[in-house]
């Protein structure tokens, strides 16, 4: 059709011209301030006939002053359009939509008067089209000379044009389409007149739900986020509540471990409370590792590295200063002897064990001599409570004697591995300069890390004359190398003399029993290393113990009895028979060999490894269990 081509062209004009100026402002401006203006009139068109028709008798409004004549319209219906038309003249809008009344009757024309409001629809868009170019020149030219009177008129021009040509297309598409026209004809004259939309109109346009589909789907979309939130927050929740159960189960949070509890007993009382500690994952784990490397350390002494058969990061987690548990052949048996470990546990793929040989013991004799790397060994661990990650406090006082510095080396490894900004010191004391352990190792570290002090002590000079203290940890030493000593944290790992000696020296200097903790187990207890005799099975019936008046330990589960003399455990008499219980230290420390007393009572020299609540539900240690009457245990 040639009159939209002929209107585009001067629409595009326009906009070039208006583009070109300084004025392009003023014209987007002068268009919004039009189209609240439209819509502020369409609200309020009311003519003085059509209010003395609804209203007679009273009297009619006066007509607005100062407003632009229309342009003329086609022919005029009789009635109540024809004053709605006066109306608009007086009120400076377009006339009456002639084409309205028609489309009302629109089922009821004949063909012929469908195809002269057909030619008068075609005729109101070719007019519409042809007062919108006029008022797009007449725009251009009045922002030229920024008159804006005749901006006014021009926006008038455009407004009455675009009304007219509304009109035509709506008769047009009540003619063509398959909508009600009486629908069109309500709805474009509810439009024009700022009335709501027709219900049907509504269903016309796709709402559900009185919305949009638009805004419907804005809705949905925002409903499902914070569902999504919500459940994420749900799941954050319950991974937050698992992680603190596994630490509240493993001893790893603050309040576990904050100090050691030491009394009249050879280690502190804090191991009750860490006893079967494991993992995080509060599960003993039980396989095998291999031997990746071996360090030869000192004379007597050896480092293990252990790694994962199948490669890739330790079955297991573990926390600085706990102890495994190696099992090796000897004589037809398997011997259990625990070592602590001696390396960081940020060091996901491999553990070390530092052993020092003792000519009697038949595990580390058997792991100096017969080991090799690539050796697989058997294991069961981590256990252990002698335990600091750094959130107990500020700052750790370390004391180490001979071997006794394997888990403290664990310790400061695992600060330091994390920066760990506290103070860490640590006294060692050794025989000689020759028996210093990681000696390497720890000057490199005191160099690098300012907040960590060494002082190695001797009792006497080997090969070399040793520069630094000579003798025992004395009060004079520890007072010289820590300041503050009462707020200090203390952990001591040695021969149990050197640790009786060194509390005693601590509590003479004002430390506090509860501020130190302590770890002693196997060798550092006085005790040898035993190899399980073989079983001799036995009946509770006819037992020989019986008539030699010994005492007697029932296994009522696996149904095997034994005598048990004075200079024997509970665990002994098992391993004599057969009877599985498992153990760790054989010190009374780790609580693995935790077993139910059924019946009789027993005699224990160290109850360390006792959680709180044992005794009452008749716990006892079966590597420390001695009586002297008849007993019965629950294995």
């Amino acid at each position: 059709m040639s009159f939209f081509q002929h209107f585009f062209k001067k629409a595009l004009a326009a906009i070039l011209h208006c583009l070109r100026t300084r004025t392009a402002l003023i014209l987007a401006l002068s268009a919004i301030v039009f189209t609240g203006f439209f819509n502020l009139q369409a609200t309020a068109q009311v003519s003085p006939e059509d209010h003395q028709a609804h209203h007679p008798g009273a009297p009619a409004p006066s007509p607005a002053p100062n407003q632009p004549s229309p342009a003329p319209s086609g022919a005029a219906n009789p009635g109540m359009m024809e004053g709605m038309g006066d109306m608009m003249r007086q009120m400076g809008v377009p006339p009456p939509r002639e084409l309205y009344p028609s489309l009302m009757t629109l089922p009821e024309l004949s063909p012929e008067k469908r195809a002269e409001v057909e030619a008068s629809a075609h005729d109101r868009m070719a007019s519409g089209t042809d007062l919108m170019t006029e008022g797009l020149d007449s725009l251009a030219n009045s922002l030229s000379s920024n008159d804006y009177e005749a901006m006014q008129q021009a926006i008038a021009l455009l407004h009455e044009g675009m009304a007219r040509f509304d009109s035509g297309l709506a008769a047009h598409r009540a003619l063509v389409g398959t909508n009600d026209p009486r629908t069109v004809a309500l709805d474009w004259f509810r439009s024009e007149m700022g009335l709501p939309e027709s219900p049907a109109t509504r269903r016309i346009q796709g709402r559900i739900l009185g919305v949009t589909w638009f805004h419907f789907w804005v809705m949905l979309s925002s409903a499902l986020f914070v569902v999504t939130l919500l459940w994420l927050q749900l799941l954050k929740m319950r991974r937050a509540s698992r992680l603190l159960r596994s630490l509240t189960a493993t001893g790893l949070d603050a309040g576990v471990l904050p100090a050691a509890q030491s009394s009249a007993q050879p280690d502190n009382q804090q191991h009750k409370r860490g006893v079967n500690t494991t993992t995080p994952t509060t599960q003993r784990w039980y396989g095998q590792l291999r031997v990746g490397r071996i360090f030869q350390e000192t004379a007597d002494v050896k480092t293990f590295r252990l790694i994962n058969p199948a490669g890739g990061h330790l079955p297991f987690d573990y926390l600085p200063g706990q102890f495994m548990t190696v099992m090796v052949p000897s004589g037809g048996q398997r011997v259990r002897r625990s070592y602590t470990i001696a390396s960081s546990p940020s060091q996901r793929d491999y553990i070390e064990l530092t052993v020092k040989h003792a000519p009697e013991g038949v595990v580390s004799s058997h792991l100096h001599s017969a080991v090799h790397e690539g050796d697989i060994l058997e294991f069961s661990g981590p256990a252990g409570s002698f335990v600091f990650t750094g959130r107990e406090c500020k700052c750790i006082l370390l004391i180490a004697g001979g071997v006794g510095i394997t888990p403290l080396m664990s310790v400061l490894r695992y600060l330091l591995d994390r920066s760990w900004n506290g103070d860490i010191f640590l006294i060692y004391g050794c025989h000689n300069p020759d028996d210093i352990i990681f000696r390497e190792e720890l000057d490199y570290l005191q160099r690098r890390h300012p907040n960590l002090q060494v002082v190695i002590t001797v009792s006497q000079d080997g090969e070399t004359v040793w520069p630094g203290p000579h003798g025992r940890i004395t009060k004079e030493l520890i007072t010289e190398t820590v300041s503050d000593l009462p707020s200090r944290y203390i952990h001591i790992c040695g021969p149990v003399p050197m640790m009786e000696a060194t509390k005693q020296l601590l509590a003479e200097l004002g430390v506090s029993q509860e501020r130190i903790k302590t770890e002693a187990f196997g060798p550092a207890l006085g005790k040898e290393e035993r190899l399980p005799k073989a079983a001799q099975a036995r009946t509770p019936e006819g037992s020989s113990s019986e008539r030699a008046g010994l005492p007697t330990v029932t296994f009522i589960d696996s149904n095997k009895a034994g005598s048990l003399p004075p200079d024997k455990v509970v665990l002994d008499v098992a391993e004599e028979l057969g009877v599985d219980i498992d153990y760790s230290c054989r010190s009374g420390i780790c609580g693995v060999c935790r077993v139910k007393l059924l019946s009789g009572e027993v005699s224990m020299a160290v109850e360390d490894g006792l959680q709180p609540g044992d005794k009452e539900n008749h716990i006892i240690l079966a590597c420390q269990a001695s009586a002297t009457s008849d007993i019965s245990v629950k294995a």
